[in-house]
């Protein structure tokens, strides 16, 4: 993922409860939109790693995951796809996932974390 500085609470988080974090250089556009660009790098990197993990869990809603979604469910490696929401989720990756996708806008109440407040 993209290292943003506003997410750094997010991403101790993640690290704490044994997530490996690994951030990609971000670009910016024209209007100040963060921009990844980490579609091929994801696949190509869960491709080298397939033999160090037991399962995965992909975090998008874009089709153009769709081979390595096939990919992972064929080989037993898929846990769960975790999309935005249905509404911004390719069609042709919610079929391929099945039952193994989630959506974040469902589960938002379950994935909230309260920041530590100042006194």
């Amino acid at each position: 993922m993209g290292f943003l500085p506003s997410n750094q609470e997010l991403y101790k988080f993640l690290q704490s409860v044994g997530f490996i974090l690994i951030f990609k250089p971000i670009l910016e556009d024209k209007d100040r939109k963060v921009k990844g660009n980490v579609d091929a790098e994801l696949v190509l990197q869960a491709m080298i790693d397939i033999g160090k993990y037991d399962q995965a869990i992909i975090v998008t809603g874009d089709g153009d995951f769709y081979c390595l979604v096939k990919y992972l469910d064929s080989s037993g490696k898929l846990n769960k796809v975790l999309a935005p929401s249905s509404k911004n989720c390719s069609s042709l990756l919610k079929k391929v996932a099945g039952k193994r996708i989630a959506f974040v806008s469902d589960l938002r109440q379950k994935l909230e974390y309260k920041k530590k407040e100042t006194p």
